[in-house]
């Protein structure tokens, strides 16, 4: 349940910032390969393209950043947990 909040938190952290800074890597250079124009079309005041950027930085970033703290939690915490259980007994 933590790492999908980790995941929720990082994701909507690089939206807003890619919606203020639409050149951060990688977004721009995804969305330019797979779809290569821009569109005029407005969803919420937002250009669309803007949006979609925002959005896969948004999913790439929120995974690098789950991938990273569930082999903190895995591999550091981890052993911390079975050191403190051995202590117990």
């Amino acid at each position: 349940m933590k790492g999908a909040i980790i995941f929720l938190a990082a994701f909507l952290l690089f939206l807003v910032i890619t919606l203020g800074y639409q050149d951060l890597p990688p977004g721009k250079a995804i969305y330019d390969a797979i779809v290569g124009a821009e569109s005029d079309y407005e969803i919420a005041g937002i250009p669309a393209t803007l949006l979609a950027v925002a959005v896969f930085n948004g999913v790439i970033y929120g995974v690098i950043i789950f991938f990273v703290y569930w082999l903190a939690e895995r591999f550091i915490l981890g052993r911390r947990k079975t050191t403190i259980e051995i202590k117990k007994t």
